[in-house]
């Protein structure tokens, strides 16, 4: 009896260990491509998903305070939130051409408005 518990017992433990290594993703890196969309414009911005990713060129002409700007390309303007330390002590002008590199940020409280919170900027 002792035998065919001991037996039992390393049958269910191959066969559980078997299973769970069968389930493993062969590349966990791998990421849906048709996911990663980055807009380029402020027009495709502003009509975008919440979270949909952006690259945007143009300027950053004027400040709104605490931290948000404003942004225009040649297809309209926007509010982006910058945090400080991304721009790395460099003044910019009116007219400095910077590219943000970030998400939509969709909040429908009161209102339906539409922001950048900028991850990245290249000058």
């Amino acid at each position: 009896m002792k035998i065919i518990s001991k037996f039992l017992i390393a049958a269910a433990v191959i066969t559980t260990t078997s299973v769970a290594i069968a389930n493993i993703p062969v590349n966990q890196n791998v990421v849906n491509q048709a996911a990663v969309v980055s807009l380029k414009t402020v027009k495709q911005a502003l009509n975008a998903k919440d979270n949909t990713q952006v690259e945007l060129r143009g300027n950053v002409v004027k400040s709104l305070g605490d931290e948000k700007y404003e942004f225009r390309d040649q297809t309209g303007s926007i509010t982006v939130e910058i945090d400080h330390e991304l721009w790395q002590g460099r003044p910019i002008a009116a007219n400095t051409a910077i590219t943000l590199v970030g998400e939509v940020d969709v909040d429908y409280k009161p209102t339906k408005r539409v922001e950048i919170d900028v991850k990245s900027l290249r000058f």
